[in-house]
């Protein structure tokens, strides 16, 4: 038994990687430009938010229609161009056209539109809409950033870790602290990240642990992986064993395969969770589907029944289902 405890305590995982290094052309984790627009600023027209709001409500032919006669009454509109990039860049009401999207963006951003300035830079980063440049990507997103755009200082943050260069480090996280304000999980998980870890901020777990919750509570899946990991040992936080779980439970059922594992283990073990055998063996199984398999599980679980592995395979099978 006190093996079976043992193995089940092990259950810290690798973070995500924020490893040092040269910087790379085009970094994996970065967000891309989101599809979500800011409402129209900026216009002296009583019906500015009218493009605007029939985006928001799915009516893409008349944002089109209604950003370009914008555009036709003020050749400056800004938030109007950037609308229209977004729809090219999205496909929506239009036929799909990086170039041309690039192009509104990159109109929008000369007149000093951020939420236009953080997308072209990542398109340039990319090489999406026009030729990899991750120069003046990253120009595009400094000058984003500088005017609180979240997105962009999350991804400028992300190209500055990968330097490993101190200053950068510390740089960035003040990047990630301004965009983890404006509730954006992603930057709220990587801030975390660098509190465990002690990488340009001080280590600080109870930090983590608060960034990690939010993170947690506005979607980020990662975060609630991690959060769960502090739960369960108690680090930063006051340890709650049921309470990990529930984490762990719900990042499992979006797919996670590290909490997949995770809450396989808790129902082997009955710990934060009553036991269940036929509950550990199917998540598993789902965490094996996606290559994390577990040898502690696999003999943890060599005593089920024919019945018993089917009623575990039948769970898994619904479980893996998109």
């Amino acid at each position: 038994m006190r093996r079976l405890l043992a193995a089940v305590a092990l259950l810290a995982v690798p973070s995500v990687a924020l490893a040092a290094g040269p910087a790379p052309a085009a970094p994996t984790n970065l967000l891309p430009g989101s599809s979500t627009l800011p409402p129209a600023v900026g216009s002296d027209d009583p019906k500015a938010d009218v493009a605007y709001g029939a985006y928001q409500r799915g009516y893409y032919v008349t944002a089109f229609r209604e950003a370009t006669k914008r555009l036709e009454r003020a050749k400056t509109d800004a938030a109007a161009m950037t609308l229209l990039g977004e729809l090219y860049n999205q496909g929506l009401g239009v036929r799909q056209d990086p170039a041309k999207a690039a192009e509104w963006y990159r109109l929008a951003a000369n007149l000093g539109d951020p939420h236009a300035a953080a997308i072209l830079g990542m398109m340039a980063i990319e090489g999406r809409g026009m030729a990899k440049d991750p120069a003046a990507g990253r120009a595009w997103l400094e000058k984003a950033a500088a005017k609180g755009e979240a997105a962009a200082s999350y991804n400028l943050a992300l190209i500055l870790l990968a330097t490993g260069i101190p200053d950068d480090l510390t740089r960035a996280g003040g990047l990630l602290r301004r965009a983890a304000d404006q509730e954006l999980p992603a930057a709220q998980h990587a801030l975390g990240i660098l509190y465990l870890k002690g990488r340009g901020v001080p280590k600080d777990a109870a930090r983590a642990a608060q960034l990690f919750r939010r993170a947690a509570d506005n979607g980020d899946v990662a975060a609630q992986v991690e959060f769960s990991i502090l739960l369960f040992n108690g680090e930063g936080v006051p340890r709650d064993e049921a309470r990990a779980a529930r984490y762990f439970r719900h990042a499992a059922g979006r797919g996670n395969a590290v909490a997949q594992n995770r809450i396989a283990r808790l129902y082997a073990a009955g710990r934060g969770v009553p036991k269940n055998l036929v509950e550990a063996a199917a998540w598993d199984m789902a965490a094996a589907a996606q290559g994390l398999s577990d040898a502690w599980l696999t003999q943890a679980l060599a005593g089920l029944t024919p019945d018993e592995r089917a009623r575990a395979e039948r769970l898994a099978a619904d479980r893996m289902t998109p």
